[in-house]
């Protein structure tokens, strides 16, 4: 009897042991083939919307930024804080990550021109293809910031063109009873241009609680004029010391139309001599082709 007690037990513990092995990789099968299934509809999902997306945003993009960001890394940091500056002196036609992306692109493309030139031309023009190639880089190099540049004076010489008529009205406006936040209000409203835009940007930073004079200042860094600076130096002033804002406005419009009169008697002035090239390259030529060409004509034909 003790025997077949002793049997049973052995063989329940044996079949028990073996149920366990037997089931184990079952539900370890189970379990990693609905991973795996979790795993690959994900997979799927994810690369059906990554083909949804368009190439240049899938590809070109991605490799124009890392290009760009790898350009920007080699640049000194004194360089980018100049751009930023630029940037914003011009009215942000751009971010600084864009400009720097359009610069890397410029000098790829010489310098893919270049090797093209290098590889097309023959070894015996060595000389002149190295040269060539220094030019296209320098060009390069030259042609973003010069665009930058140009875009800077453009506006500053919008804004120096439209600053003595709104200088008027404000001291108009001043005159009259209102404030300087009201007088500078009413000619941003009534006046366009990047001078007006600039104004609002100025007191709406005024409204969100910033001082009068550092907002007059920032605004005074992001345009770059000489004119505005004093007229800007001068109204903090005149805060500061107690002065009659109405009367400072007054000297300030009367010397901005005294400078822009200077400035059209001097490019008055200037006007012939700029003429003198153009009647040079140009007119001097037809003159002498009119004058000498019968006389030239009649000579030949004597001989």
């Amino acid at each position: 009897m003790l025997l077949i007690v002793i049997a049973i037990v052995i063989f329940g513990a044996v079949s028990s042991l073996v149920f366990s092995f037997v089931s184990r990789p079952a539900t370890a099968t189970m379990e990693s083939r609905i991973t795996d299934f979790r795993q690959r509809t994900a997979m799927e999902e994810r690369e059906e919307i990554d083909l949804d997306v368009p190439f240049v945003e899938r590809v070109l993009k991605p490799g124009i930024e890392g290009i760009a960001h790898a350009f920007s890394s080699v640049l000194p940091a004194s360089v980018l804080g100049n751009i930023q500056k630029q940037l914003i002196m011009a009215g942000n036609p751009m971010t600084l990550n864009a400009f720097v992306t359009f610069w890397a692109i410029c000098i790829g493309i010489c310098m893919l021109f270049a090797l093209v030139l290098f590889a097309a031309l023959p070894a015996s023009y060595l000389l002149q293809k190295m040269a060539f190639g220094m030019l296209l880089l320098i060009f390069a190099w030259m042609l973003p910031r010069t665009w930058l540049k140009g875009q800077v004076k453009a506006r500053q010489k919008n804004v120096i063109r439209a600053l003595p008529d709104a200088m008027d009205l404000v001291t108009t406006c001043v005159e009259a009873g209102l404030g300087l936040d009201a007088a500078l209000a009413r000619v941003a409203e009534k006046t366009e241009g990047p001078f007006a835009v600039e104004l609002s940007r100025m007191l709406r930073d005024v409204a969100m609680g910033k001082l009068r004079r550092d907002a007059m200042t920032e605004l005074d860094e992001r345009i770059g004029v000489d004119e505005l600076s004093t007229f800007i130096t001068s109204v903090i002033q005149a805060e500061q010391l107690g002065v009659g804002i109405a009367q400072v406005l007054r000297v300030q419009s009367d010397q901005l139309r005294t400078k822009r009169r200077q400035r059209a008697e001097r490019s008055a002035h200037e006007a012939p001599i700029k003429m003198l090239f153009p009647l040079v390259l140009f007119i001097f030529p037809a003159f002498l082709i009119v004058i000498l060409g019968p006389a030239v004509i009649r000579i030949a034909s004597n001989f």
